[in-house]
């Protein structure tokens, strides 16, 4: 399993955002969603399901039709190797255990990528640079 790029939750969430002050970032999230060669984790895809219907109250069934939607995408599991990776991540840079299972996911992938806006924008982590497309 490969992916040239990996995809945070919050990338998601704005694809699927029908809120007018996020029109920018919905454009932005959907160009980075069509788009090949990216990857995601099942983190991104628990996190976006519970944030959809929660926050954003999307029903059950369309957010389970837009995670079909992204069948094509490498999803890389939860996996005893990712943890411990993202532990080692997390201590190295001082980050959340989550942010870090990202980047985890992310190199177990072959990413050398992560769109994200949660970290710090042109950062190099452990080889993978991170870019906030909502800045750039």
């Amino acid at each position: 399993m490969h992916a040239e790029f990996f995809l945070d939750t919050n990338i998601l969430l704005y694809a699927a955002s029908s809120a007018k002050s996020e029109h920018g970032k919905r454009t932005k999230a959907r160009e980075l969603l069509a788009m090949e060669g990216g990857g995601l984790s099942v983190q991104v895809q628990a996190e976006f399901y519970v944030n959809a219907t929660g926050k954003f109250k999307l029903p059950h069934d369309k957010v389970v039709g837009i995670l079909e939607s992204l069948d094509s995408y490498p999803v890389l599991a939860l996996t005893e190797a990712v943890f411990w990776a993202a532990l080692r991540i997390k201590e190295r840079y001082q980050l959340s255990y989550w942010d870090s299972a990202i980047l985890a996911a992310a190199l177990e992938l072959g990413c050398h990528t992560v769109y994200s806006e949660d970290l710090n924008h042109g950062q190099s982590y452990a080889g993978i640079r991170v870019i906030n497309p909502f800045i750039v």
